[in-house]
């Protein structure tokens, strides 16, 4: 029989159960977290991966190089032809790295650089589609968040060394280039 003086704990009566915590990193499963990042970099990357190879090829009704490149032009880039390379190849290659997770930090970094330089050439047009920059703007912020909080556990990263211990200073660095080098593109711009 339990004792009833002042000294007995909670914890060690037999009739009190130890509370579970409902809330706070233990009641998330990590499994989860790693396919909910999973579903992301499979949506975001399989969908810069069919936009570049609009630019590329021309799949999906898109312009191909000639298509893309005149477009560039009218947008008041150099070199038409040769940005609608770029932009194709990046998107393209970027897309697919993020989506099997293969180096998630500058993955993530060539779509933000790319999406930062399309947000530019819509951002007249308000903020809402088709004219707006929502859609462009909700494929940075994904891309950006990648490179910042890693791929997860379902990725190729996780069997590469240098990267299998995500960082959040990986993710920064990344971001920044990305950025960097959009904004350096974007002064090439007329």
């Amino acid at each position: 029989m339990p004792s009833s003086s002042p000294s007995t704990t909670a914890a060690t009566s037999p009739t009190v159960r130890p509370v579970r915590e409902t809330s706070g990193p233990a009641a998330t499963s990590p499994h989860a977290y790693d396919a909910g990042l999973l579903l992301l970099r499979l949506v975001l990357g399989l969908t810069m991966a069919a936009h570049g190879s609009q630019k590329l090829f021309g799949w999906f009704g898109g312009g191909g190089i000639d298509g893309t490149g005149q477009f560039f032009t009218m947008s008041g880039y150099p070199a038409g032809n040769a940005m609608a390379v770029v932009a194709g190849l990046t998107e393209t290659l970027g897309g697919l790295a993020l989506a099997v997770g293969l180096l998630t930090p500058l993955a993530g970094a060539a779509i933000v650089g790319t999406m930062v330089n399309a947000i530019a050439v819509t951002w007249g047009g308000g903020f809402f589609a088709p004219k707006g920059s929502e859609y462009e703007l909700l494929l940075t912020a994904g891309a950006a968040a990648l490179a910042l909080t890693g791929p997860g556990r379902y990725a190729v990263d996780r069997f590469l060394p240098v990267v299998r211990a995500h960082r959040l200073a990986y993710g920064v660095a990344a971001v920044v280039v990305g950025l960097a080098t959009a904004g350096v593109i974007l002064l090439l711009r007329k």
